[in-house]
């Protein structure tokens, strides 16, 4: 007679919320530096997702207590070509504590069909893209990946297209949401992005 393998209630809360998830989106679980406690996290950076090139499972945390600039990007877009700014805007500015980090999503004009081999080899053999990068994911409707949601919410401002922007403050608030058309030279965005990162 077989025997029906019984999976642990732990187990299965965790599978069935790992299934809700929207792709590209791994359950929160906490990972704390030594010496570090959990409330240095702010809400908004509290979220897990994978990382794009090998789908390894990344904390925001990590980035609390820098000045974080969120972008959902597409590589067949006419504001791809940010990808270059924005890879500038890093290197200059993630010395003084800015990180840019990438979203792709086929949320509009089906302009980011590909997987995520055929991403990042846009992200980093065509633009030369250093900042963090993650697996495709929705932006915005009832679908939208938990930060993304979160900075709808706070903002009233859903993603209206490819390269809209939200920047971070170091404490986790919301300083500002940009859209596509504000380019990563573009003197308002730098100009917020310099003030969120002084002293």
């Amino acid at each position: 007679m077989l025997k029906t393998a019984i999976l642990p209630l732990a187990l299965l809360a965790a599978v069935s919320s790992a299934a809700a998830q929207p792709a590209g989106v791994v359950p929160h679980r906490p990972v704390v530096a030594a010496g570090s406690t959990s409330a240095a996290c702010p809400a908004l950076l509290k979220q897990n997702f994978k990382r794009l090139q090998d789908e390894a499972p990344q904390d925001l945390c990590q980035y609390a207590g820098k000045v974080v600039l969120v972008v959902n990007t597409a590589s067949y877009c006419g504001f791809t070509k940010q990808y270059e700014g924005l890879e500038k805007l890093y290197a200059k500015y993630n010395p003084r504590g800015l990180v840019v980090l990438g979203f792709p999503s086929n949320d509009f004009g089906n302009q980011e069909p590909g997987n995520a081999k055929e991403i990042a080899e846009l992200c980093y053999n065509t633009y030369g893209v250093k900042f963090p990068m993650f697996a495709k994911t929705p932006v915005k409707g009832p679908n939208a990946n938990p930060l993304h949601a979160a900075l709808a919410k706070q903002t009233g401002q859903e993603p209206k297209w490819n390269f809209t922007k939200y920047l971070i403050g170091r404490d986790g608030k919301l300083v500002e949401y940009f859209p596509s058309k504000v380019t990563p030279e573009d003197p308002q965005l730098v100009g917020k992005i310099e003030k969120a990162l002084a002293p």
